[in-house]
């Protein structure tokens, strides 16, 4: 993950106003880099980098020589940006996978550009020859943007709320934070002393619809109908298909596993993948629990059918009350559930950032929240079911 940042329109000093940037510094330990725009002296771009892709000139804000005009700041990945790129025929100045938006805006405007991306993201994208500021989140906001905007028209975007909810502004003492919707994108006319104005915000895609970049995918094709082998081999396709795109880095691969069924698919999948690929080291595969715990013994049992270099992270529950403060500040949420199962996910991600070189780590995360699978989705505290969609399809 990188750590996005920008003003526009700050009537306080900027010098200032970047110590709340200083906030996210975690989310990009490798280099961060604050700069001005010309000619807008109350207008700055501050990002945190952590370098997955073309370490030498993956600097941002990304701005090339053919579009001196664009300014690019986005915190994600685009998956699909050299097949974009060898379609359109597009010369790029550098190897990084964002670079696409500046091209892809350039032939076809802002619309026609994020629908084309195929990634997880969430950009700023400021056009001083047309006066225009641009927000954009990919359509499951898996990407986080957060922005502030007052009355007068001073904006500030930023990857996480808590890079906002310290800076000064002259009209009010504190600033209104809001998460930036996912599936949208926000269009903003960019005034001369900098400040600006909200002309529209627009939901580019809906979940349930095919995405306009499935007209470019590299997808093997699909089998029509709905028969049970049919079913099957869709779903195969589909999955190492999300595997498979999701190697664009280059730097360390590893893999959470916790020996269920989602982490395990991702794990052997991977593995394959990265043979395939002709990657020269082993996959590190992590898993963490109490000790004797279930996912322990049966990640363990996972890893040496794969045959990964695996790792186990021991953790008792005095630790996991001590890890709460810093995980709370991390997610910026109380919910209970969220900080619950953010916890063992914290200490992983602490031991694997201390003890390996592992960077680009892959996992199970979000089936069951897609397919419903928890048990919560189905029955309230009192065991009664809910009125899910699960549940009307089950009763219908």
């Amino acid at each position: 993950m990188c750590g996005i940042w920008a003003l526009f329109g700050s009537d306080d000093c900027l010098s200032v106003q970047c110590l709340s940037a200083m906030k996210i510094a975690h989310r990009g330990p490798d280099a961060f880099r604050f700069e001005n725009v010309n000619g807008y002296t109350n207008c700055c771009f501050g990002f945190h980098r952590l370098a997955v892709v073309d370490p030498l000139f993956g600097m941002q804000p990304i701005r090339v020589k053919k579009y001196p005009y664009l300014w690019l700041c986005y915190n994600g990945e685009i998956y699909n940006h050299k097949k974009m790129q060898q379609h359109f025929e597009f010369e790029y100045q550098t190897k990084v996978d964002g670079e696409i938006i500046l091209h892809l805006y350039d032939k076809g405007g802002i619309e026609q550009t994020i629908c084309m991306l195929d990634g997880v993201f969430a950009f700023v994208l400021l056009d001083t020859a047309t006066k225009k500021v641009f927000l954009g989140r990919d359509t499951y906001g898996v990407r986080p943007l957060f922005k502030a905007m007052t009355e007068d028209g001073f904006l500030a975007v930023c990857s996480e709320a808590k890079g906002l909810v310290t800076l000064k502004h002259s009209t009010t003492p504190f600033l209104k934070v809001e998460p930036f919707l996912p599936g949208h994108y926000e269009v903003l006319d960019l005034k001369p002393n900098g400040k600006v104005a909200s002309v529209e915000m627009v939901k580019y895609h809906h979940c349930r619809d095919e995405p306009l970049h499935a007209l470019y995918d590299n997808v093997e094709k699909l089998f029509p109908g709905f028969e049970i082998e049919t079913v099957k081999n869709n779903l195969r396709i589909l999955f190492n298909n999300a595997v498979k795109k999701r190697l664009m880095t280059d730097r360390r691969i590893g893999c959470l596993l916790s020996g269920g069924l989602d982490s395990s698919l991702v794990a052997a999948t991977l593995l394959k993948q990265l043979k395939e690929a002709r990657v020269q080291y082993p996959l590190q595969t992590f898993a963490i629990g109490m000790e004797d715990s279930p996912d322990l013994l049966a990640a363990r049992k996972v890893a040496d059918h794969i045959g990964s270099e695996h790792y186990e992270v021991l953790f008792n529950s005095e630790e996991g009350i001590q890890a709460l403060d810093e995980v709370i500040f991390s997610l910026e949420t109380y919910d209970i559930t969220t900080v619950r199962a953010s916890v063992g996910m914290y200490l992983i991600s602490k031991y694997i950032r201390k003890n390996t070189d592992s960077v680009v780590i892959f996992s199970g995360e979000g089936s069951d929240e897609l397919t419903q699978g928890y048990i919560y989705f189905h029955k309230d505290w009192r065991g009664r079911k809910k009125n899910c969609f699960v549940c009307q399809k089950q009763n219908s």
